[in-house]
């Protein structure tokens, strides 16, 4: 059967196996589908719901296996959608962090009510931003989200916001052009991990295919573990970005597929509901639910010793 694997850089450990042609050897017939060819649709007013086309493109024919951020998977249950979680990476907290220009009045959470917070929405930066915005007692409403799924550092730079929360290698450009303050590191308060997940009717009919792309990914990040400056070639040579900056960022990052945990499925239980609770999505859900003891034993399975 031809299996169709959804992959784009933010997910830097499918942007590598796609380049490099590992699972090919495993699965030769392999469908690579980059999710920037897909229909993105309209986006979401970010006071009011959360994107949902990565969730979506698996239950439409758009692809069979995709990596993400922690947000895809929680809003994809949240509209109905029966997927089951993969495997998680480590913490990747050092990715990213919510920020102010060092001039900023804004001197603490409690001091962004009422500002215009840029964050891409839908992505880890929405629950960061949620979780940030509970540590101090404030809700969604209390904020005025804008969605910059551009060019967010300029945005920030061009001051059109008061806040950021932004990730490496954006990051890199910004502390390279200005001072900024970090209003809350993100360790401490958020894993932020990237993590893979499919539906359950895939995971339960094609376990050999699923197993083939997840030792195919271990043995790819092993390879960006021990190649940074050679991967990081393969993300600037897509956007023309800095091969330095894009280096620093995979240094910093977590590679290797782990099995779900119980903290994190706590972690994502918390920013579901908190999502429920600021209407951006509509039902509440169980991510217990999305958990299969299988697919942990799997993941265990190919993790090196």
């Amino acid at each position: 059967m031809s299996v169709r694997v959804g992959y784009f850089p933010n997910n830097n450990s499918l942007w590598v196996l796609r380049a490099r042609g590992i699972l090919e050897r495993s699965l030769p017939g392999v469908e690579w589908v980059d999710l920037r060819d897909l229909p993105a649709g309209e986006r979401p007013d970010p006071r009011k719901a959360l994107p949902s086309l990565h969730g979506d493109h698996l239950f439409d024919g758009g692809y069979d296996f995709i990596g993400t951020g922690s947000t895809p998977p929680v809003t994809a249950q949240g509209k109905g959608h029966d997927i089951v979680y993969v495997a998680i990476s480590g913490s990747r907290h050092e990715n990213g962090r919510l920020v102010v220009h060092e001039d900023s009045p804004i001197h603490s959470l409690e001091d962004l009510a009422g500002r215009r917070v840029a964050l891409g929405h839908g992505s880890w930066q929405t629950t960061l931003l949620l979780f940030a915005l509970d540590r101090a007692g404030l809700t969604w409403k209390d904020i005025e989200p804008v969605d910059v799924h551009g060019d967010a550092a300029q945005v920030f730079l061009d001051r059109e916001v008061d806040a950021w929360v932004g990730s490496y290698p954006s990051l890199t450009r910004v502390e390279r052009e200005t001072r900024v303050r970090e209003l809350v590191a993100t360790d401490g308060l958020f894993s932020h991990r990237s993590l893979w997940f499919t539906r359950r009717d895939f995971a339960e009919r094609h376990p050999e295919e699923l197993a083939a792309i997840v030792a195919a990914l271990q043995e790819s990040d092993a390879w960006i573990k021990e190649n940074p400056r050679a991967a990081a070639e393969l993300f600037a040579a897509d956007d023309g970005g800095d091969l330095d900056a894009w280096e620093h960022a995979l240094r910093h990052r977590p590679f290797g597929l782990n099995p779900v945990t119980e903290d994190f499925v706590a972690e994502q239980q918390r920013a579901a509901d908190l999502f429920h609770a600021s209407g951006l999505i509509d039902r509440k859900i169980s991510v217990s639910e999305a958990v299969l003891p299988e697919l942990n034993r799997l993941v265990e399975s190919t993790r090196p010793h």
